[in-house]
């Protein structure tokens, strides 16, 4: 295993204690829980940087890199959702979303295409993480509000554009 997707299953271990924190509830668990989540966070850039300055690139690491940051995303939403700090229907949208780009992907890799990040999708990512840092912090519930509607909004419009731009994919669906 090459050191890029040690990285990656290094945070796809950190994303159970994370949650063990929290629910723990050690005296500063929030803050313990944003330091794992921090330091999940900048393995994602780190093994992504490696993998591809490296040519470490490997199928494995294409299959759990994405993973492993859906996983790490839900995990704290879902405390979010627990905790009354964010409403299901968010997390719901978040989901469908993944699961229809991941489709959408699926189909085209069927067809021999690959359907690669996009921008809003990258900055779907980053506002996501920028906000669950926030939403770990004692922030006033309006902040917490506003990463609501940033995590939302920047979904949907990825979700958006990556259907409007491989809707040629779909069309050739039989």
């Amino acid at each position: 295993m090459n050191t890029a997707n040690k990285l990656t299953m290094l945070r796809v271990l950190m994303i159970p204690a994370f949650l063990l924190v929290l629910y723990l509830g050690v005296p500063g668990a929030n803050y313990w829980a944003l330091a794992i989540f921090v330091v999940a966070s900048l393995t994602d850039t780190l093994d992504g940087y490696i993998a591809r300055h490296y040519n470490q690139t490997t199928d494995f690491g294409k299959f759990m890199d994405p993973l492993a940051d859906k996983c790490l995303v839900t995990a704290a939403m879902l405390w979010f959702v627990e905790i009354g700090q964010m409403p299901g229907w968010a997390l719901l949208v978040v989901i469908i979303r993944e699961f229809g780009v991941s489709g959408l992907r699926m189909v085209a890799a069927d067809k021999g295409r690959v359907i690669a990040a996009g921008w809003s999708g990258k900055v779907k990512t980053a506002s996501t993480m920028v906000c669950i840092v926030l939403m770990l912090l004692p922030i006033n519930p309006w902040i917490n509000n506003i990463c609501v509607a940033v995590i939302v909004l920047t979904t949907i419009y990825s979700g958006v554009e990556y259907f409007m731009k491989n809707l040629d994919v779909l069309s050739q669906v039989k």
